[in-house]
């Protein structure tokens, strides 16, 4: 059963497996020190520079988090991450890029992956990021928390070039949904509307479903874009 995967409330990640996809030795050798310094010596560490070679160990491995490069030899890791979600639905994905065009960031999200992070950042911010997986967080660059946040306004007002159909949310399910853009946590919402965990893991299921996304952030951003939040 994949209910953190499928609630709004990302659930914390063991790292006890690790995929790193890069074809850069010397970006493989530092994911692989920051990695061993968050999850430990115990923790399994694989490396695949390619698709191909990526696509085998997360069959053979089922690793709880993989990092993976966007532009790899072979194709793109955003395909890669949507592949994932067949091949190995538990492992999370987090993004580790030097490009950070909206259009790939969006991608990305829309794709599975639960946060992205940028090559050109410090170690220590690295492993404070990648730590808070171990938290339930999702570790999101601030550069590329404030480009998500710049495009909502744009999105929301921008004139569309031919009718797009708006999913249509219960009163119920936009009451979660703005709770969660408040940044309450499932147990939280429960309380604050007086219903089961159970039952708002099942209206987020929905919310997922209808919006078409498959991150806490992606819903947040789907929604405004669509109107659907202020």
């Amino acid at each position: 059963m994949q209910r953190g995967r499928e609630a709004l409330e990302p659930e914390p990640i063991q790292l006890t497996s690790i995929l790193i996809v890069e074809d850069d030795s010397a970006m493989q050798a530092r994911l692989r020190m920051l990695m061993r310094e968050v999850a430990g010596p115990e923790a399994r560490i694989d490396i695949a520079p390619d698709l191909a070679s990526a696509g085998s160990l997360l069959r053979e491995q089922r690793p709880s988090l993989a990092l993976v490069d966007v532009r790899l030899p072979d194709g793109s890791g955003i395909e890669l991450i949507r592949r994932m979600q067949l091949d190995s639905p538990d492992t999370q994905a987090v993004i580790v890029s030097a490009f950070a065009e909206e259009e790939t960031i969006l991608a990305a999200l829309r794709a599975g992956a639960i946060g992205y992070l940028l090559k050109d950042r410090e170690d220590i911010e690295l492993v404070l990021s990648l730590r808070s997986l171990q938290r339930g967080g999702a570790p999101i660059d601030p550069m590329i928390a404030r480009r998500i946040l710049a495009m909502v306004p744009t999105a929301a007002t921008q004139a569309p070039a031919e009718t797009v159909a708006v999913p249509s949310l219960s009163g119920r399910e936009l009451e979660i949904l703005q709770l969660v853009a408040q940044g309450l946590g499932n147990r939280d919402i429960a309380e604050r509307t007086s219903l089961s965990r159970l039952t708002i893991e099942g209206h987020t299921k929905n919310i997922y479903r209808k919006l078409a996304v498959k991150s806490r952030t992606a819903a947040v951003h789907e929604a405004r874009a669509l109107g659907l939040l202020e």
